[in-house]
């Protein structure tokens, strides 16, 4: 992060300059990276220069209010270019927010049952419904990837779907922006429809956002991986597959282990198994880069790490709280629905906050370079 906007001026230079070397048309890989930074440079170097433009109006203003003739006219312009100053210095603390190298992502969304049994499973499906259908309102696309699932009885003798364990890729420009500090532990309180007595229940479901992994990034040698083959376990009846389509693949180097049944055909499984494996491989790695560089742009607002507690979902009270940035909403119901909107929303707003102490290069009253 540049400690001062004109620190922008002086790399977009530099960079036009790289740009303009012949041999980096041979390099596409450099080529696509500079042209990432200069992307995010652009809005910033513009919105710097139209600053300083302003705060020298400013004070021409401030002069012209001196002279009696010219005073009410220069009180107006001077009452509208403040408006604009702190306009721009606001839009330019934003522009300043360093780019995740994850942004424009496809992203890979998990929700696990936690501690509270039944309920624990009951929860993490409702999670999942609930960016299910925030997807649908922002128009993304969802695939499922792979599920295991469990039915749970109610106190009333009627039967409910949970979610042991469930992972969906969703597809969408703005998807990893806006989904990705979802990663965590979500405590749910309320009661259960397990529940004859009204007793309130506490439990939980973690949540874990991954980008979709490009080849470049995470390249899995088959000599680097275990495939297992099994039939397929579920709901009885004709959804037991009666062949061995079911995968299991490890990765022998991390020891992570992927597991894929949702398709009938192995291949389609084995395909998506891989997937889910990149994913994970891409968070370990990000995840050891951060243990080494603790003020990568995840550090903002939190690691992400599944064991951090970081929203309770009250349904006595309909209240949400985000304990990583003190947001309470008493509209639980709504939030369920999928109108994920002022919890995202608010999340933004704080990491546009963190940034204002963290800006000391631009300094309100500068009037200059």
């Amino acid at each position: 992060m540049f400690k001062h906007p004109q620190e922008a001026v002086v790399r977009l230079a530099a960079l036009d300059l790289e740009l303009m070397d012949p041999s980096i048309g041979s390099n596409p890989n450099r080529l696509r990276d500079l042209g990432q930074e200069r992307t995010h440079l652009s809005p910033i170097v513009d919105l710097w220069t139209q600053l300083q433009k302003s705060r020298l109006e400013l004070v021409d203003t401030e002069e012209l209010m001196e002279d009696p003739e010219f005073r009410e006219l220069a009180s107006e312009e001077h009452a509208e270019l403040s408006k604009r100053v702190k306009k721009l210095e606001s839009d330019l603390k934003v522009a300043l927010i360093p780019p995740d190298p994850f942004e424009g992502r496809d992203i890979i969304l998990e929700v696990r049952a936690g501690t509270g049994g039944d309920e624990a499973a009951l929860f993490a499906c409702d999670l999942f419904r609930m960016y299910a259908r925030f997807a649908d309102q922002r128009r993304w696309k969802l695939e499922m990837l792979s599920s295991s699932e469990i039915t749970v009885g109610g106190a009333a003798g009627k039967s409910t779907t949970g979610f042991k364990e469930v992972i969906c890729q969703i597809s969408g420009a703005d998807a990893y922006r806006f989904m990705r500090h979802e990663s965590g532990v979500h405590r749910v309180q309320r009661v259960p429809v397990t529940e004859a007595q009204g007793r309130i229940h506490t439990s939980a479901a973690t949540v874990a956002i991954m980008p979709v992994a490009e080849t470049i990034e995470v390249n899995i040698q088959e000599s680097e991986i275990r495939v297992d083959v099994f039939r397929a376990s579920g709901p009885g009846g004709q959804s037991v597959n009666t062949t061995d389509s079911a995968v299991r693949i490890t990765h022998i180097p991390s020891g992570l282990v992927v597991q894929c049944q949702d398709e009938k055909s192995q291949h389609k499984n084995r395909a998506k198994a891989l997937k889910v494996l990149s994913a994970r491989l891409l968070e370990k790695q990000e995840q050891e880069q951060h243990d080494e560089a603790a003020e990568q742009r995840r550090s903002q607002v939190g690691t992400g790490d599944r064991s951090e507690r970081i929203r309770t979902y009250n349904f006595p009270q309909n209240r949400l709280t985000d304990h990583r940035i003190g947001l309470t909403l008493y509209q639980l119901d709504r939030i369920m629905e999928g109108d994920l909107g002022p919890v995202v929303d608010g999340m933004l707003a704080a990491l546009t906050d963190q940034m204002d102490s963290k800006l000391a290069g631009i300094p309100s009253d500068e009037a200059g370079g």
